[in-house]
């Protein structure tokens, strides 16, 4: 079987381990980005995205392991990549005596083509003054500066490192709808978050990491189908807590929270595997108000970044 080629993943990235003295700070990490995806790049703070992201556009140079942007090693050829690739830091340092019409010719300017019909209309879209000094804008504004340069860019990879930081709810709707017109064109997206709805409203692939190494990757439904279901029932409490001694015995445990003796209601995750055999017990309770809800990302994520707080 053939290896994928660039056309097919803008980015693949195979056993990357960065390390700052004794400090593996990426670990391993294989990433793999489709053409044509919207992948999500999950982690806290300090989990290791920011420093994958800077490896991949050749601004870190990779202790070990294989990294190709395009097709591109950035390590030797950072410029190309930065001019095919629209890139947008978690931190954005303007040169705060420009005006934003003065911004985006310099990032044009560097990238080498520009797309000015395009860029015109997103200045409207995203309700930016560019005849303002970078100095007097918000950290909303200066943010709207970079979405307007990465998506006016006539590039076919985007790299957002929380690219709605400081944006009102009526921005980020702004900002998602450009995410999913960018992936319509055929452009391919990474976008590195911790805001998980916002990865779960937009993204077809997602990866996780932790401490510098991927804990989970793949499609979004594939994910979720592996999480647990949350199962709730509604009935007395007699017959809830019998329920309750029952599943116990079968290695569930509904949740203390939840199995409140006044509340009449009782809830516990379950893992798909096991779902068959709980509706089962659950029925032959006699109990009918049942319902079986979907797994969500955030649902994935904290089984990752559970926090005992015993």
């Amino acid at each position: 079987m053939s290896s994928p080629t660039a056309a097919e993943t803008p980015v693949q990235v195979t056993g990357l381990v960065k390390s700052f003295g004794s400090l593996n700070a990426l670990d391993g990490i294989d990433l793999t980005v489709r053409r044509g995806s919207i992948h999500g790049f999950l982690g806290p703070n300090g989990a290791g995205k920011s420093t994958a992201i800077r490896v991949m556009l050749g601004l870190y140079r990779a202790t070990s392991g294989s990294v190709r942007v395009l097709g591109m090693d950035p390590g030797r050829q950072p410029a190309e990549v930065t001019r095919k690739v629209s890139y947008i830091p978690g931190d954005s340092a303007l040169w705060p005596n420009l005006t934003g019409h003065q911004v985006l010719d310099v990032l044009a300017g560097l990238r080498g083509a520009r797309d000015k019909s395009r860029e015109t209309e997103l200045i409207e879209r995203f309700s930016l003054d560019p005849t303002k000094k970078v100095r007097s804008y918000s950290t909303g504004n200066r943010r709207k500066v970079m979405l307007v340069a990465a998506f006016s860019a006539p590039t076919e990879l985007l790299i957002l490192d929380e690219p709605t930081s400081g944006l009102d709810p009526l921005m980020e709707q702004v900002f998602q709808d450009c995410v999913k017109e960018a992936a319509a064109e055929g452009r391919t997206v990474l976008l590195s978050s911790h805001i998980l709805s916002e990865v779960e409203r937009l993204c077809t692939d997602v990866t996780i990491i932790k401490d510098g190494r991927v804990v989970e990757s793949g499609t979004l439904s594939h994910l979720q189908h592996l999480a647990a279901v949350e199962v709730t029932v509604h009935d007395d409490d007699e017959t809830l807590t019998r329920l309750a001694a029952t599943l116990h015995a079968r290695g569930v445990d509904p949740k203390a929270s939840a199995a409140r003796p006044a509340a009449g209601v009782l809830d516990f995750p379950v893992e798909r595997d096991l779902l068959p055999q709980v509706l089962a017990e659950v029925a032959a309770a006699g109990c009918t108000d049942v319902t079986v809800a979907s797994a969500s990302l955030e649902d994935l994520f904290l089984r990752h970044y559970e926090v005992d707080a015993r």
